[in-house]
């Protein structure tokens, strides 16, 4: 009978035939009609006179009629009984609460002609009854369907335990017994809570802390561990990846919070540690909800939006609000996919848009024809050895494109821009680090005297991202090695995208104009260790089974990256993780002269002396980048 219900409700009783609403209906009213009568029975002890079985009789129709009229009302029949919450029975015991009032008041009001009136008792026991009866048998349907077919029962999947007894660990349990096609059986739960210790979740047992773990995993037949808890950091998650490893057992994750801002937890989000997930640092807390309210109901543009730091803003700028997005790229695969990714989410009020922020006719349009409020500026030349080849595009795109973004910013009428800068941009040694410096250079010309809030955000490396090392080292593993890495004590802050985005809206709510806010990094991480943690997460071991090979440090590349310049003074804001940097601006005659020169370089396509120009631009002067060379590579040898 149960296989054959199973089988009969998901493909009988389908949303697009309509006969599931009303084969609900049905089994509302009888299972009405039956506590109504029951309601009967108990108040005259089985046994009730003629005359109270000629009033049930006449009023059931009534009673019925009346309860499943609120059910309609209270929207019962536009989901199925398999899907039944806790917050559906919710609902339920309220609706069955007020049908019972409405017929109280019409037996009041109302009395059929030579019967006597429904007694009290039968009223309220028929309420009780009702809601026993309506929300059992949903859960009832429920756990038929859900309930595993013998074959599956059988085949029990890979046995797992799973790290962290949490809110995030009891979902993935439901998931894992509701659905045996996903080939998992949750077998035991780790969880450092001392009072969940021996407890069930689900109906699988807590069985020890993470302390326990290398035991559980010798003593236990595991095939797999999982770690649910989104908001563990770092060095926990190491901790949970080397006993793992030491017993050679697969182990996998949930995404961190930042992560999971725009997706929910599930089984499906599982995935593989990756180094971004042991870095150690510590799990950011944002309430994007609070300080993100600058962008509800805003129309907000995003330019390099298929980019990695771009597309991350695009998914967590449609999940807060916005009336529209408008995503501005000049590479049409990338904005395909990211526009593409955003509406199989069902996100609507998007408008790609392909074109180049250099194109001052093009952005003008896009600007006259959508009329942002709020501008991101991420499109950038990232990759320093390129841009060191080619210095005229590091201009054209990373700076004088800038200026022409806040100048139609101005213009349009926005209310908020925001640059995203580069820990590169600090005393620039680079091409590519110098035409970042004199972006934020413009963002500080244009100060608190303008209408648009202007902010420059700067960031050190994020892991993951186009100009990231953490793409060439995952090839590099993959290819069997060697490793590269340029210097043995070299030396990088790394943030992963979701919380590097996360800080960038909320750093942008706080800008009065001309701001530059630099983020908290955590401590920097050797990029050697690095190397050996990834090779390590990939299941090999560093120097036996993949090298690492130490290539020397790359013209104007330094050993250690700074988050302020030496004439900046470091203030806090009212977020933890976001700093105020302040200095003196540059003079703004000098300034747009040296933006002319360049502008000129850059139409005329005359690259020479172009690198003393962009330092020029800057104030720091022909020598500049030589001298601080020269310094670094001679304390890079005498390191090495």
């Amino acid at each position: 009978m149960r296989d054959w219900l199973v089988a009969w409700i998901p493909r009988r009783l389908t949303p697009r035939t309509g006969v599931h609403r009303l084969a609900q209906v049905v089994a509302d009213a009888c299972l009405v009609a039956f506590a109504y009568w029951l309601a009967f029975q108990m108040r005259f002890d089985g046994n009730p006179a003629r005359r109270y079985e000629r009033l049930f009789e006449d009023t059931v129709w009534l009673v019925v009629g009346i309860t499943l009229l609120v059910f309609v009302v209270a929207r019962f029949y536009t989901k199925w009984w398999r899907f039944t919450s806790l917050r559906d029975i919710q609902t339920i015991l309220a609706a069955c609460a007020l049908a019972g009032l409405v017929v109280l008041a019409v037996f009041t009001l109302w009395r059929p002609d030579r019967v006597p009136s429904v007694p009290r008792g039968v009223l309220v026991a028929h309420l009780l009854f009702s809601m026993v009866l309506v929300a059992g048998a949903r859960f009832l349907v429920r756990s038929l369907i859900e309930r595993p077919p013998r074959s599956e029962a059988l085949s029990r999947g890979r046995e797992v335990l799973v790290v962290g007894a949490g809110e995030a660990g009891n979902i993935m349990i439901k998931e894992m017994k509701r659905n045996r096609a996903l080939g998992y059986t949750p077998v035991g739960l780790v969880d450092d809570d001392m009072r969940k210790q021996g407890i069930r979740v689900v109906g699988v047992r807590v069985r020890g802390t993470r302390a326990d773990l290398p035991r559980l995993l010798r003593e236990l037949e595991i095939d797999e561990v999982i770690i649910a808890m989104p908001s563990a950091s770092g060095a926990v998650r190491q901790e949970i990846v080397d006993a793992c490893r030491e017993a050679r057992v697969p182990c996998k994750t949930l995404p961190s919070l930042p992560e999971l801002i725009s997706g929910d937890v599930t089984v499906r989000r599982l995935r593989e540690v990756q180094v971004e997930d042991v870095l150690g640092r510590a799990p950011i807390e944002v309430d994007l909800a609070k300080v993100a309210r600058y962008l509800n109901g805003r129309t907000v543009m995003v330019t390099g939006a298929g980019g990695s730091i771009g597309s991350e803003l695009c998914r967590q700028v449609v999940a807060l609000g916005v009336k529209r997005l408008v995503l501005v790229d000049h590479a049409e695969n990338n904005l395909f996919q990211i526009d593409l990714e955003l509406r199989e989410r069902g996100w609507t009020g998007l408008t790609p848009v392909v074109a180049d922020c250099k194109d001052e006719v093009a952005m003008a349009r896009a600007f006259a024809e959508h009329r942002p409020q709020i501008v991101f500026h991420a499109a950038a030349y990232k990759h320093v050895p390129m841009m060191e080849l080619n210095p005229l595009q590091a201009v054209a795109n990373n700076a004088l494109a800038t200026e022409l973004m806040t100048t139609l910013s101005e213009q349009f009428g926005v209310e908020r821009f925001c640059l995203i800068s580069t820990d590169k941009a600090v005393e620039p040694k680079t091409v590519m680090g110098a035409t970042k410096a004199l972006a934020e250079r413009v963002i500080e010309s244009r100060n608190a005297s303008s209408t648009t809030r202007f902010a420059a955000v700067r960031f050190g490396n994020v892991l993951g991202s186009s100009g990231s090392v953490l793409p060439i080292f995952r090839r590099q593993i993959a290819a069997g090695g060697p490793v590269t890495v340029t210097h043995p004590e070299m030396t990088r802050y790394f943030m992963t995208i979701p919380e590097a985005v996360q800080l960038v809206i909320e750093a942008t709510g706080i800008a009065d104009g001309g701001d530059i806010f630099v983020l908290d990094m955590g401590e920097p991480v050797r990029i050697l260790d690095l190397a050996h943690r990834m090779i390590e997460i990939s299941g090999h071991e560093p120097g036996k089974d993949i090298r690492v090979e130490i290539v020397g440090i790359r013209p104007g590349e330094k050993l250690h990256e700074e988050l302020f310049n030496v004439d900046e003074q470091v203030r806090p804001t009212r977020y933890a993780k976001v700093m105020r940097a302040t200095r003196t601006p540059l003079d703004p005659r000098r300034l747009q002269e040296g933006l002319e020169a360049l502008r000129d370089r850059a139409e005329s396509r005359d690259g020479e002396s172009v690198d003393a120009l962009l330092w020029g631009a800057l104030g720091l002067g022909r020598d500049f980048r030589l001298d601080h060379e020269s310094t670094d590579h001679a304390n890079a040898e005498r390191k090495g």
